[in-house]
């Protein structure tokens, strides 16, 4: 197995990681990531590339970056992760691991453009109880903050707050603990997938297209 990561920066790729390679005994041999053209920043959570790529070192891997525009259409997103897609293969990939907890349709939708590429989806979180993993990561050490969260779903005030058991006591009750459902999204700052911590500070806090973002600067 030669195996990419989809890595959007957040505690559940980052969590994949740790399982891969604690639980299954594989290590990935790259993160695959999103970026936006115009921000430069991890599409959705809204990282800086900085952060992203000093993730990628404390992980100990290389970063495989797809650049896309914002706002970008469903035909354009399918465009060139195809090219990605084909260059992983072509480098010798084999697999494309996941960080996906139970959306049904997300993982259809992953095996679905990934058949006939070459690259077999694996999902090492798949169908884990929410609250019970999201105390497991954080009993284990991983450390990250609230990047971007939907104000339809809970309250603006939480943008930028850790991901710790007070958070999780905090978040409305049809919140999802992982916010699975994209009412939150994070940006992991250490954990056991990390060979070291990385030092960000909250920064300017925005609202863009519906979600409220808040930057995390190194």
């Amino acid at each position: 197995m030669k195996v990419a990561l989809s890595w959007s920066s957040g505690k559940d790729s980052a969590w994949a990681l740790h399982v891969l390679r604690s639980r299954d005994g594989v290590e990935p041999a790259a993160l695959l990531t999103t970026v936006t053209e115009t921000y430069d920043r991890v599409s959705m959570h809204g990282v800086r590339r900085s952060v992203l790529q000093a993730q990628a070192d404390a992980a100990g891997l290389p970063l495989v970056s797809v650049a896309i525009p914002s706002p970008c259409s469903n035909e354009i997103y399918e465009e060139r992760m195809g090219r990605a897609v084909q260059s992983l293969v072509n480098e010798g990939f084999t697999h494309v691991a996941f960080g996906d907890l139970f959306l049904e349709d997300v993982r259809a939708y992953r095996e679905d453009r990934l058949r006939g590429t070459g690259l077999q989806p694996i999902f090492p979180l798949w169908n884990r109880p929410t609250r019970e993993l999201a105390r497991e990561m954080i009993g284990a050490g991983l450390r990250a903050r609230i990047t971007c969260l939907d104000p339809r779903a809970m309250p603006r005030e939480l943008i930028g707050r850790a991901f710790d058991e007070s958070l999780l006591a905090a978040l409305p009750p049809d919140v999802d603990p992982c916010g699975e459902r994209g009412e939150f999204h994070t940006c992991v700052t250490a954990g056991p997938m990390f060979t070291n911590a990385i030092v960000v500070t909250p920064g300017a806090v925005v609202e863009r297209d519906g979600f409220v973002f808040v930057d995390l600067e190194k």
